[in-house]
């Protein structure tokens, strides 16, 4: 008996967390135990999370699923593609320089920045009066 063969990892954005797990199979996307196109429901967004698929050509080989928490769905959209990326890395050593050169296995660091103790918010001050 010969089980299954999973390759699992973590991709982040913003404030999302992603879990991803890919399987051999059909092609089917599940975030979060629902279809891709009802997570998602902006076209751009189920766009960026197949990219790394169609790049690396495994998109109609291997099922995909994703556990995602924190943020919005934009940075939802990007944790997913990181670790899309990042577990094709798992599945196919040889795809990296594909990957590399197209960005998907670099984190984008851009977070929110934090607020200021004394101040309104993370650049914004408190009015100034004169008198």
């Amino acid at each position: 008996m010969v089980k299954d063969v999973k390759f699992c990892a973590t991709g982040r954005r913003k404030e999302s967390v992603a879990r991803v797990i890919l399987k051999s199979g059909s092609g089917e996307f599940m975030v979060n135990k629902r279809l891709l196109e009802s997570y998602f429901g902006r076209e751009v967004s189920r766009m960026l999370v197949k990219q790394p698929l169609i790049v690396a050509n495994v998109l109609s080989k291997l099922n995909v699923s994703a556990n995602v928490r924190g943020g919005g769905l934009s940075g939802q959209a990007g944790a997913i593609c990181h670790g899309i990326a990042r577990a094709l890395l798992k599945y196919d050593e040889t795809l990296k320089p594909v990957l590399k050169k197209a960005n998907f296995l670099t984190r984008d660091s851009r977070m929110k920045e934090r607020k200021k103790p004394g101040q309104k918010g993370a650049r914004a001050r408190f009015q100034w009066t004169k008198r």
